[in-house]
């Protein structure tokens, strides 16, 4: 990859570049799903956070846990839950919002005074096009896309993932890019284009 082609990864559609890791251990938890689905995703959040030389845990000392999976067949079901509403600002405006698009997934990141992910909640609802994808790719794709803070276009045109003898894995370029994103040389937010290059640098070193 490029120094441009990675800037692109955390330039948002504003033109504002932002780059964020999480600060503290995952510590997952999945809504809506049976046992050997669960399984599965935890697997991939597990090589993921390996692959970023991050770290997880059973809990989050402060919410218990911080990185949140809910599966619905309906965004209306997200009205339902319990709490949900006290996590997730304008929960009903959302749900909205989601119905009108025909979105299928939606995340929420929350940050840290140091601008580190402190939490996350991904939303899938498993329409036509999800219901078709296999639970294996499926959670190594929503593991890469919840491990740091990607622009909301970075995967548009391209997936971070790619099928190798049928089976979907990580790109390397883009395991290169979280690899280097965790760092501890690099700050855990940056706001700097030139933040870039220094990811560009430690790739070539992995």
């Amino acid at each position: 990859m490029t120094p441009e082609e990675v800037a692109a990864l955390f330039t948002r559609s504003d033109g504002r570049y932002l780059c964020a890791r999480w600060g503290r251990p995952l510590a997952p938890v999945v809504f809506g799903v049976e046992e050997p689905t669960l399984e599965v995703l935890k697997g991939a959040f597990e090589a993921v956070v390996t692959l970023a030389g991050h770290r997880m845990a059973e809990t989050d000392p402060e919410l218990g846990a911080n990185l949140m999976v809910f599966f619905c067949r309906d965004w209306a079901e997200l009205v339902a839950v319990p709490d949900l509403d006290r996590l997730i600002d304008g929960l009903d405006g959302l749900v909205a919002r989601l119905r009108a698009a025909d979105a299928n997934q939606y995340r929420v990141f929350r940050f840290d005074e140091a601008g580190a992910i402190r939490a996350c909640f991904v939303f899938l609802r498993m329409d036509a096009d999800l219901s078709q994808v296999p639970a294996a790719t499926l959670a190594l794709s929503q593991a890469v896309h919840s491990i740091l803070l990607w622009s909301d276009s970075a995967f548009t045109d391209r997936s971070p993932l790619a099928l190798a003898n049928g089976v979907a894995v990580l790109r390397p370029e883009i395991g290169a890019v979280i690899r280097a994103a965790y760092d501890p040389v690099l700050p855990a937010m940056a706001d700097d284009p030139s933040h870039a290059l220094r990811l560009h640098a430690r790739m070539g070193v992995q």
